[in-house]
């Protein structure tokens, strides 16, 4: 059980996971069985996701970008049978994160439909001190949803990529297909079209699948409940924003937006989470 273990081997499992190292592994390293090693992730990872909405309040926020990053839980779609449980298949992770500070002021995990789509935007403008300017693609349930969060206090534009398609081409198979161009639709305000862009928010999702074993690309690793799959973003998103230095801003987001004032170790995020 979590609690008999001391707090180095705490520490040594946290820091692992939020490395990407898999369950597995850490289990081969530590000596600590793989199913006490998930039950503490899952511990802190549902701790860490609540200090981030307890944290994420009241933020000066100027321009935000906002993307979901595909994963599955249990199972692929095309294995899905009639009589599995609910829970499997197709989850999808909401995230958002400041262009300028760097930081991810709110996620969400669910469906890629209308209501996930809605409470995350509903979520992210609950946090928000000033009008914000957000980007996002152009998936068409971000429009509502904006409406209905932020009314006409926003300044909201989608960039729409058209991709090309490689796949007829089997060398190709396992990589990004090109983008053969892309159009900026403002919906609401004035954004600045020069910043209308999903650049950040494309890049801090590879730097998610890096650090979260879950969603790393074809690996035999994924959750078998959505329970852990949300603890694990928890996780992840709390050490990215407290604990992992970002080398362009030379502190963390949360130093750079003024959300924390020192840099967090992993035994300062196991200790509140706890």
């Amino acid at each position: 059980m979590p609690n008999v273990l001391n707090i180095d081997k705490k520490i040594a499992i946290i820091g692992s996971l939020a490395e990407g190292s898999s369950i597995r592994s850490i289990e081969r390293i530590t000596g600590v069985h793989r199913d006490t090693i998930m039950r503490l992730g899952v511990k802190v990872g549902q701790g860490c996701t609540a200090i981030m909405d307890a944290k994420m309040r009241d933020l000066s926020c100027t321009r935000l970008e906002i993307d979901e990053l595909w994963g599955f839980v249990g199972k692929k779609d095309r294995n899905v049978k009639m009589g599995d449980s609910m829970e499997v298949g197709s989850v999808w992770t909401f995230c958002a994160i400041d262009a300028e500070t760097k930081l991810v002021p709110a996620f969400k995990v669910g469906d890629r439909d209308a209501k996930t789509t809605t409470e995350f935007v509903q979520d992210v403008a609950n946090r928000m001190r000033n009008r914000v300017q957000i980007s996002t693609d152009g998936m068409k349930k971000y429009v509502d949803a904006m409406e209905k969060a932020f009314g006409n206090d926003v300044d909201y534009a989608q960039i729409v990529k058209v991709y090309g398609n490689e796949q007829l081409n089997p060398n190709n198979r396992y990589s990004p297909s090109e983008v053969i161009s892309s159009e900026k639709r403002i919906y609401t305000g004035r954004p600045n079209v020069d910043l209308i862009s999903t650049s950040y928010v494309e890049r801090l999702n590879a730097t998610t699948r890096l650090h979260m074993r879950r969603l790393t690309r074809l690996t035999l690793a994924f959750s078998k409940k959505r329970e852990n799959f949300a603890a694990a973003v928890g996780l992840h998103f709390a050490y990215y924003n407290f604990v992992k230095r970002h080398n362009t801003l030379r502190c963390t987001p949360a130093m750079a937006a003024g959300v924390s004032g020192s840099m967090w170790t992993i035994a300062d995020l196991v200790e509140a989470a706890a």
